[in-house]
C-alpha cells in the first residue's frame, strides 16, 4: 500500500489538473489524502459509490472523474450548508441525512450492493471558521456545535444540564483530558452563578486549567468533546460500520479518514476484527471468525509535508482501507 500514500498517480494529477474539484465558483478545495484515498478505492468506471461525508465536495468529484454515464455516487450530508456545493450531475443522488442510517437509504434507492465507500470524518474548515456554529475557541460566538441545526441538543445544553459526572466523562472519554473532573466541577460552579452561553465562557473556565506549553491542544480537545457528545459521533461511526458490511459487495472497499485517537482506534479494530471496542478477533465455537474486512493498510496512510503545509489542518488525518471478504 506504500505506493498508494506516496505515489501522486498520473490519475490523480488528471483529477486536479481537470479541475473537477472547483464548484461553485470557489476556490479550489482539496479535501484530506485525496489521491490515496481515491486509489484505494480502485474505482470502476460503472461502479457504485458512496460519500458518506459530501462537505465541499472534493472527494465526491474526484470519484465522478473516474465514473462513466453507467457510474453512480450517493453522498450523505446533514448540514443544510452543503447544500451550496450540491453537483448538478444526474449520476449523483444527494441524501441530507446522517450516514449512520446508510443500510436504510441504500435499501430505499435499491442501491445494495455498493462498490465502494468513503468517509471523510473531519469536521469542515467552514465550520471551524464561522463563529456562529461555536465550533472553534477562536472565536466568540453561541455553544452550538451541532453538525444537524435541525437537532435538540447544543454544546450549552449539555454544558448547562449535564451532572458533573457526565460532563467529567465526556472530557476524559472524548478529549482524553487529565483534568476531567476538575474541569467538571468548575462548569458546575460557574454555570450555579451564570447560565454558560458563548465559546467565549467555555474557553474563560478551560484556561484554568491548560497547560502553558500547550494551551491551544487543551482547548482543542475540551471542544472536540463537547462536539462528540453534541453529535453522537461515536455512535454515529459504529453504526455506519456496522452498516458497511451489509452494503458493500464482496471486494468492494471502504476508506475512512479519521481525525483523532478515538476514531482511528474504532476504524482500525472494525477491520481488523468487526468490533470497534476490542482489538482481539472473537470465534465461533468451531473457531471461525467473523471478521468481515481485509485491511489494506496494516499501517494509516497520512499526509505528507507538502500536503500539511498546504493545509495545516490535515496533519492530524489518518486514512484506514479495507476491502469486503
Amino acid at each position: 500500500m506504500s505506493e498508494i500514500g506516496n505515489r501522486k498517480s498520473e490519475i490523480g494529477n488528471r483529477i486536479i489538473g481537470n479541475s473537477p474539484l472547483k464548484s461553485g465558483g470557489n476556490a479550489f478545495h482539496i479535501p484530506a489524502l485525496l489521491l490515496p484515498s481515491i486509489e484505494g478505492l480502485k474505482i470502476k468506471a460503472d461502479g457504485i459509490y458512496a460519500d458518506l461525508t459530501f462537505g465541499s465536495g472534493g472527494h465526491s468529484r474526484a470519484i465522478l472523474a473516474k465514473l462513466n454515464e453507467n457510474g453512480r455516487l450517493i453522498v450523505f450530508d446533514m448540514d443544510e450548508e452543503t447544500l451550496k456545493n450540491k453537483i448538478n450531475d444526474e449520476r449523483v443522488i444527494f441524501i441530507r441525512h446522517n450516514f449512520r442510517f446508510l443500510y436504510h437509504f441504500l435499501k430505499y434507492l435499491k442501491m445494495i450492493p455498493v462498490d465502494g465507500i468513503i468517509a471523510d470524518l473531519g469536521v469542515s474548515s467552514h465550520h471551524f471558521d464561522v463563529a456562529e456554529r461555536g465550533f472553534s475557541f477562536r472565536f466568540d460566538g453561541k455553544l452550538d456545535m451541532r453538525m444537524n441545526r435541525n437537532s435538540r441538543i447544543t454544546a450549552a445544553l449539555v454544558l448547562n444540564s449535564y451532572n458533573e459526572e457526565h460532563l467529567a466523562k465526556i472530557f476524559k472519554t472524548y478529549g482524553e483530558i487529565t483534568s476531567a473532573n476538575r474541569l467538571a466541577n468548575e462548569i458546575v460552579i460557574y454555570r450555579s452563578q451564570k447560565t454558560i452561553e458563548t465559546t467565549a465562557e467555555l474557553k474563560e473556565i478551560a484556561l484554568k486549567f491548560a497547560p502553558a506549553r500547550d494551551t491551544a491542544r487543551f482547548l482543542s480537545q475540551v471542544f472536540q468533546s463537547l462536539r462528540i457528545e453534541v453529535n453522537g459521533e461515536m455512535e454515529t461511526i459504529n453504526e455506519m460500520l456496522k452498516s458497511s458490511v451489509k452494503v458493500l459487495k464482496k471486494g468492494g472497499r471502504i476508506a475512512v479518514i479519521s481525525y483523532h485517537s478515538l476514531e482511528d482506534r474504532m476504524v482500525k479494530n472494525f477491520f481488523r476484527t468487526g468490533n470497534v471496542g476490542s482489538a482481539e478477533i472473537e470465534t465461533d465455537i468451531y473457531g471461525k471468525s467473523s471478521v468481515p474486512y481485509k485491511t489494506i493498510t496494516k499501517k494509516p496512510i497520512v499526509p505528507d509535508d507538502e500536503e500539511i503545509a498546504g493545509n495545516p489542518r490535515v496533519r492530524s488525518a489518518k486514512l484506514r482501507i479495507a476491502e469486503k471478504i
